[in-house]
């Protein structure tokens, strides 16, 4: 389902996305608000044009779904997800915890993923069926006996609709909520592909957030979901669940869903 080919070229695209990234990285760059009034900087939008620019001479085929340049239908069933800059307000803040997202989808479904890190070198591929790997070498996610002991991450209270909240603060208060994790977008996942956190629950991600995600996470050993239990895919709702450890997924959805 995933070649030789189409792994290479997820570099290729990653690696285009680095080179428009770190020149501007702690510049004094201006950004605009978009319709959702989420920040936007000429940084994101250079590094999806480079990357759609490439999808569009080899795989003219595929459909393109992009945060900032939006959706090339396709006449194939493969789509190429792009979130140029996976955390813009940390970049405007000169904070290396954003990432470059790139997702292949057939049929609606993430079967290939990489989280990006341009500044600090930092690469997560996860391709389904196989192991995810960082920088090239396996990393696993963490075990997790019981829910007491988890580290929760989360990008920021002000995603959560106030019942959604609810639910969130219910879920952390019956993890180890003095390590809670808060900002990091998707570095939280990427760090808990690593071993590193034990949950992240988030609200209101769009197909660019979420789909490159499930592929690493789930390569790690870790499982995603919708808030329901549901499996991420083109119609998802935007909730999120990542877990390290796939036998805390009951624990998690008795609390989040009775919350």
């Amino acid at each position: 389902m995933v070649s030789r080919s189409d792994i290479a070229l997820l570099h290729r695209l990653a690696d285009a996305a680095r080179d428009e990234i770190r020149p501007l990285f702690r510049t004094a760059l201006q950004s605009e608000a978009k319709g959702d009034a989420s920040p936007v900087t000429i940084a994101d939008r250079n590094a999806e044009a480079a990357m759609r620019k490439i999808i569009e001479a080899e795989c003219s085929a595929d459909g393109i779904h992009g945060e900032e340049y939006g959706v090339k239908d396709g006449k194939s069933s493969r789509q190429w997800v792009l979130d140029p800059i996976d955390g813009t307000t940390a970049f405007l803040a000169g904070r290396p915890i954003f990432g470059t997202l790139i997702a292949l989808l057939v049929d609606g479904f993430p079967v290939a993923g990489v989280i990006d890190q341009a500044i600090l070198g930092e690469r997560w591929l996860g391709i389904t069926g196989q192991g995810t790997t960082f920088n090239g070498e396996p990393v696993k996610a963490r075990l997790c006996t019981k829910l007491a002991e988890a580290t929760i991450a989360t990008t920021g209270p002000h995603y959560f609709s106030v019942e959604q909240g609810d639910r969130f603060m219910a879920l952390a208060g019956q993890t180890d909520h003095k390590r809670m994790v808060m900002g990091g977008d998707c570095y939280n996942y990427a760090a808990l592909a690593s071993g590193h956190i034990d949950i992240v629950a988030e609200a209101g991600l769009k197909l660019h957030d979420y789909a490159a995600l499930v592929p690493v996470v789930e390569g790690a050993g870790g499982f995603m979901s919708d808030w329901a239990g549901e499996p991420l895919h083109a119609g998802s709702d935007g909730t999120v669940l990542a877990l390290g450890d796939p036998a805390r997924l009951e624990d998690v959805l008795d609390v989040i869903g009775n919350a």
